[in-house]
């Protein structure tokens, strides 16, 4: 056997050409540190060229936002040589960018490869697909849209307070009374009216509840103006006719509905006094003093076009406020004929179709802290309490209190509560029946130290105001009738 030699080797021949000998990795431990730093960097350098390929090829082909490669277009080799291998931990850190141009480009070719697949359908109108044609409807070929016209209207109130109220042309007088009564917090009872006064003539009258408001303003003058008030008899005619109409005249008219009719030759001595479709019947508010008329009873025939002259007025007088109300509710029945029945049973059908069962009024009852009804006493508030009622009205006049019940209606129970001018301890109650106007006093009487109130010289006393009145709402007592309406003046 040959002898192999053994030659000593330094560690300087061990190390391979891409090994570090010994004494060098020994001599570069120190340095450590800054290789670290100089390899994260390289590793950032290769990510940066591995995402500028990755855009490289997103530019030839197309990808889907889930990354894969579009239909028809399947990846190039070349392309699948480019693509390095990364580690699943780089994958997840950086995503594939999706580039819209390519989505864009991809949406299209589908389009036209649907479109290319239908039959060609000829164009009916070339000309409105042309560049340089005119669009197919000018600004001018359109109508003009038509807004919604609306107005104010002042309305007043018998106090003289005023309330400007936005309305549509279409705003009919029940609807703008509706409105009223919401914004004033009043009580809803149907007996709510817009009256048409025009103060420079003496004239004044109620709209009917489907007037147009507008329509009714155009015709009035800068002067006249619209007053919101109670009418309690807007439709109790409806209700009591006899109290309105003379009796034969009921009479005549049920025996003509029951078949007996009687033809009636009209004679030649009379003269047509106006045209109800263009005029209105008004009553006048004081007539004797203005116009010189026999009564204070009167009314008027105002054409619609009649604004400050008085020459185009045809004015009537009767003899008593009955007969006054029989013609001018004569003159409402000739004008509307069916249509002021239809108005009168509107609110009536509301009113059975919201609640079938009659609802008792609240009547007010004095409580003290326990919450029971505290039994009479002497008390500084039994004498101030009425005036924070509604019926009650103050110190006005006789005068004054029998024009509001004229103009709050000649129906029977309509009453109002003042102060006596004749005596300042005492009080007048104002009442109507039979479409006349009486007055009560109301006199205090003390028993044992109290003070009372009787309407019946001391048998029926009553500690305040308020137990007076709840008492003949429900009694008749010593009054031609029950109390059943109050007039009220609302501020607007």
């Amino acid at each position: 056997m040959d002898k192999v030699e053994q030659t000593p080797h330094s560690p300087q021949d061990l190390s391979g050409p891409g090994f570090p000998a010994q004494s060098d990795r020994l001599g570069n431990h120190q340095e450590d540190d800054v290789d670290l730093e100089a390899l994260v960097n390289d590793m950032n350098a290769s990510l940066e060229s591995l995402y500028s390929a990755c855009s490289m090829q997103s530019d030839t082909v197309p990808l889907l936002q889930n990354g894969q490669h579009a239909r028809g277009q399947p990846p190039t080799s070349g392309a699948r040589s480019l693509q390095p291998q990364v580690s699943p931990r780089q994958r997840l850190q950086r995503s594939q960018p999706v580039h819209i141009l390519a989505v864009r480009r991809l949406q299209e070719e589908d389009q036209q490869f649907r479109t290319s697949s239908l039959p060609a359908i000829p164009n009916p109108f070339p000309e409105l697909c042309g560049p340089g044609s005119p669009p197919a409807l000018t600004p001018g070929s359109l109508p003009p849209s038509q807004a919604v016209a609306k107005q104010d209207v002042k309305v007043f109130s018998e106090d003289g307070t005023s309330k400007v109220v936005e309305i549509l042309a279409d705003v009919t007088a029940r609807d703008l009374c509706q409105l009223l009564v919401y914004k004033s917090h009043c009580v809803d009872d149907n007996s709510w009216t817009l009256v048409e006064h025009h103060p420079h003539l003496g004239l004044e009258r109620c709209l009917e509840d489907h007037e147009l408001v507008a329509q009714v303003e155009s015709t009035m003058s800068s002067e006249s103006r619209f007053v919101f008030r109670k009418n309690y008899a807007k439709y109790e005619f409806f209700k009591n006719p006899t109290n309105f109409f003379p009796e034969q005249m009921v009479t005549w008219c049920q025996q003509s509905n029951g078949g007996q009719t009687q033809l009636l030759q009209e004679p030649r001595h009379l003269q047509l006094l106006a045209d109800l479709e263009d005029s209105n019947i008004f009553s006048l508010i004081a007539g004797k003093k203005q116009y010189g008329a026999p009564t204070d009873h009167g009314l008027c025939i105002k054409p619609n076009k009649v604004r400050n002259e008085t020459k185009e007025l045809r004015l009537l007088c009767a003899e008593d406020e009955q007969s006054r109300t029989c013609w001018m509710t004569a003159f409402r029945l000739l004008k509307y004929g069916m249509l002021l029945y239809q108005n009168y049973r509107i609110p009536q059908q509301r009113k059975a179709s919201l609640s079938p069962f009659s609802t008792p009024v609240k009547r007010s009852t004095r409580m003290n802290v326990l919450g029971s009804q505290s039994p009479l006493h002497p008390s500084t508030l039994s004498t101030v309490i009425h005036r924070t009622q509604h019926w009650f009205h103050g110190r006005i006049s006789r005068e004054e209190s029998h024009r509001i019940i004229k103009q709050q209606g000649l129906v029977d129970g309509l009453f109002l509560l003042r102060d006596s001018q004749s005596n300042p301890k005492a009080f007048v109650l104002t009442l109507c029946h039979h479409q006349k106007i009486k007055n009560f006093q109301i006199l205090p009487c003390e028993d044992d130290g109290q003070t009372f109130f009787s309407l019946d010289d001391g048998n029926t006393k009553f500690s305040d105001l308020i137990q007076l009145v709840d008492f003949y709402q429900l009694n008749k007592g010593v009054l031609p009738c029950k109390l059943k309406h109050h007039c009220i003046r609302v501020a607007l």
